[in-house]
């Protein structure tokens, strides 16, 4: 990880297991990938949670100060949450 373009974190799941998430730009378009534990292969997860999708959001918002991303990538991504979660779309 650690990559330009890549975000990584970690949650818990519906069960309480432990969860290692990352996403990556691809060409304008969020790519989401999963593991359980460190040593497994990192496996696509095709349809993020809200949740993940709030983790990236939270990252990228961090990562403008620091000139890492632009504010046009957290506006891009914003709106595709919210096409995603039409329902949810006062917590963007």
């Amino acid at each position: 990880m650690g990559a330009k373009g890549e975000i990584s974190w970690k949650r818990r799941d519906e069960y309480g297991e432990r969860m290692e998430c990352y996403a990556r730009n691809e060409r304008g378009t969020w790519k989401f990938f999963r593991r359980e534990r460190r040593f497994e292969n990192w496996e696509v997860y095709p349809e993020p949670a809200f949740d993940d999708w709030m983790e990236l959001l939270d990252s990228v918002r961090r990562r403008i100060p620091r000139r890492k991303m632009e504010p046009a990538d957290e506006q891009r991504l914003v709106c595709t949450i919210r096409e995603k979660f039409p329902d949810q779309r006062d917590q963007v």
